[in-house]
Order: C-alpha cells, then structure tokens, then sequence
C-alpha cells in the first residue's frame, strides 16, 4: 500500500467478517454525542458487528511485540458525519470495541477515546472457517457477548460506488468523543477491501442490548481476508 506521510499506527486486519443490520434511524441517532448526526444509505440506518484478528500492531518506527502486537478484535459500529460541518467526511462510530489484549484496550482508550473493552476471546480458523467466541470481562463496563462462525463464499465482490458494499465499508475517518464531550476525528490508509460475500451462524450476539436494539435475523455479510492498515493521529473537531 502507499505510504502516508503522517501516519502514526500501523496493523494488518486478518479474517474479517462485516455483519450489517438494518435500524431505526431515529432510534439510533438518538444515541449519538452532540456534533455527531447518522449517516443513512437511501434513508436506511446499519448496525454493524465487525470481529477479525489484528496483527503487526505497532506504533510508527517502533517493532512488533510478540504478544501484543497480535490479538483478536470485535467492534459494534455505526455511520455518522459531523453536523457542525457542511464539508464533513462520513465515517465509523464505535459504540464499542472488545478486545483481548489489556495494554492496547488502555492505550487506544487514552490516546485515540475509543470504547475499548477487556475481553476473554476465543478465535480460531480452519479449513477456511473462523470461529469467534467473545465474552467482555472490563471492569464496570456493560455486558457483551458474541458467539459464530463465518467463511467467505464466492468470487472477489465488486463494491462500486454508490452501492451498499462501498457504503458499508469505504470509510476512511473514525470519529470518537472523550469525556468532557469534545469530538475528534482520525484518518485511516487503506487499499480497497478485499471483499467477498460471507455465510454466518451466529450463536449468541448481545453486543446492541444496551442501545434498546436487538440485531435479529439475517445480517447483510461481507468477508475480507487481510488488509494492510495504517492510522493517523486524532485531530480536534472545532
């Protein structure tokens, strides 16, 4: 991938599944922090759970650790863009992000005001199959569970623009708010994913409850098998 001159993180995201529900609009966007509004496809609002495997995971001109720089991650995300600025790039809004590595939980909670979460995470792949097991452990924090298992299916997946694919997934900013309320937004580089359609048996999925949301049914599945990622400092929402 090309480099970026101002980078500060770099991490390679390995056996990705992107599983999508549609939601209420106004019902989550009732969620979201002041200066933040959702950010709809044809009016329609998502709900995404992401689970994949992180590695290489180090800040910029420092080597990989062994035992931290690899661990597996699961998020809950929705799409928003700034409602203080008519030029206002959409990008992700995690409500959380549990993961299995307690030094990186800290770090990315302090330096980046993202929802980490300590969790006891089970991940496995064989045979093309990835199975993911995630239960949140962090102390004080709401309860969280996820249990399945998915595989990519198919032929790469074209993701034009303007199609659902690319809206899902072509997200280039993250947006995160600390605790006065005060909204950053950071830059990711990537390539364009590598997706392919994916199947999925979702065991257990209590990511949503405390939002009032139930993710039920059958989700919208996209799979990505590895993407080389590189991440900027935040930078202050005026």
């Amino acid at each position: 991938m090309a480099e970026h001159s101002g980078w500060a993180l770099r991490m390679t995201w390995r056996d990705l599944c992107f599983m999508h529900w549609p939601v209420d609009a106004r019902h989550l966007a009732a969620t979201l922090p002041p200066g933040l509004e959702l950010d709809t496809f044809q009016g329609q609002a998502w709900l995404g759970v992401v689970p994949f495997r992180m590695s290489g995971v180090a800040p910029r001109f420092l080597p990989d650790v062994p035992g931290v720089s690899d661990f597996p991650e699961l998020n809950l995300r929705t799409y928003v863009r700034p409602s203080r600025q008519q030029d206002g790039e959409g990008g992700v809004w995690f409500y959380s992000l549990d993961a299995a590595q307690p030094l990186a939980v800290r770090l990315a909670r302090t330096l980046f005001h993202l929802p980490y979460f300590d969790a006891r995470m089970w991940v496995s792949h064989a045979a093309g199959v990835t199975r993911y097991a995630s239960l949140r452990t962090h102390r004080h924090a709401p309860g969280g569970r996820f249990a399945g298992a998915y595989r990519a299916v198919g032929a790469p997946l074209a993701a034009p623009e303007g199609s659902l694919e690319h809206w899902l997934t072509h997200r280039l900013y993250l947006y995160s708010a600390d605790a006065s309320g005060r909204l950053y937004r950071g830059r990711i580089h990537h390539e364009a994913w590598p997706l392919r359609r994916a199947e999925a048996a979702i065991t257990e999925n209590t990511l949503a409850d405390r939002l009032g949301v139930t993710l039920q049914g059958e989700p919208h599945l996209m799979h990505a098998g590895e993407l080389q990622v590189r991440a900027d400092w935040l930078q202050r929402l005026e």
